[in-house]
């Protein structure tokens, strides 16, 4: 098995960006949704709620991030990767509630105006920790610091859909070749790059990947179709959420070494 895509997804819920490498930190890979859109009571804001955040494309340019509406002729929004730490709020991701920081006032006005609804971007500071009931920290992800989905699995799902769907539609971060279909599923946990990663439980998928990232367009698949084959519990699932032990740096074509479940 071998790495194939690593994809950043820095601002949650927003376009995702594939690098070559990246840097594995205390939760999660480098400035992974380490910035999230909230509303005015501090609520998390998503493409379940909001499906055109998958309008909004995401570059990397030295030390900062550009982010650029696909449809509307609006300047993009320059942000720094290493923002000064602004005004705490308190916002709420699901069932954690923690303090994060707003970024400024003219961020907020630009992802207001574009999205048509008031929100406030924040970020996640080194200080700010948000611990889950495992003991592993986590950025502003919805429970896990990654998802890793195999590209057999995928190519499994587009033999059986009369179009085809790209491997965005799940938003993985990390993707690899090799073995067969959804053989992550039995996975105990991999090495790669000197770095454990634990294969925590399956990931349960809701209507996201019906989601076209490229227009925000709502369709009936693919989960029409995982319905009939990928089902646990009455949920979908697809993929695999994983934790990691230690820090370093990954890079695509880096062998993974699996352990598989006894």
């Amino acid at each position: 098995m071998q790495l194939s895509e690593i994809n950043l997804y820095p601002i949650k819920s927003l376009g995702g960006i594939s690098v070559p490498k990246t840097k594995l930190t205390d939760r999660g890979l480098q400035y992974d949704r380490r910035w999230m859109l909230v509303d005015e009571y501090g609520q998390f804001l998503s493409q379940r709620g909001f499906r055109t955040m998958a309008l909004l494309e995401l570059r990397l340019e030295g030390d900062n991030m550009l982010v650029r509406h696909r449809q509307k002729k609006v300047e993009p929004l320059v942000l720094s990767l290493n923002p000064a730490l602004g005004l705490a709020k308190s916002v709420r991701i699901w069932q954690d509630e923690l303090e994060a920081h707003l970024v400024s006032s003219a961020a907020d006005d630009w992802f207001s105006s574009v999205l048509e609804t008031s929100c406030h971007l924040v970020y996640m500071g080194e200080e700010d920790h948000r611990a889950k009931k495992t003991g592993h920290l986590v950025s502003f992800a919805d429970g896990y610091p990654h998802l890793i989905i195999g590209q057999a699995s995928l190519n499994y799902l587009n033999a059986r859909l009369d179009e085809p769907v790209p491997m965005n539609r799940f938003r993985p971060n990390l993707v690899f070749t090799g073995g067969r279909p959804h053989a992550e599923d039995y996975w105990d946990h991999f090495i790669m790059g000197g770095i454990k990663f634990d294969c925590v439980k399956p990931c349960v998928r809701c209507q996201v990947p019906n989601i076209d990232q490229l227009t925000a367009e709502r369709k009936k698949e693919p989960n029409r179709t995982l319905s009939q084959y990928r089902q646990q519990d009455n949920q979908i699932i697809f993929g695999v959420n994983l934790v990691h032990e230690g820090e370093g740096e990954i890079a695509v074509g880096m062998d993974l070494k699996v352990v598989a479940r006894t």
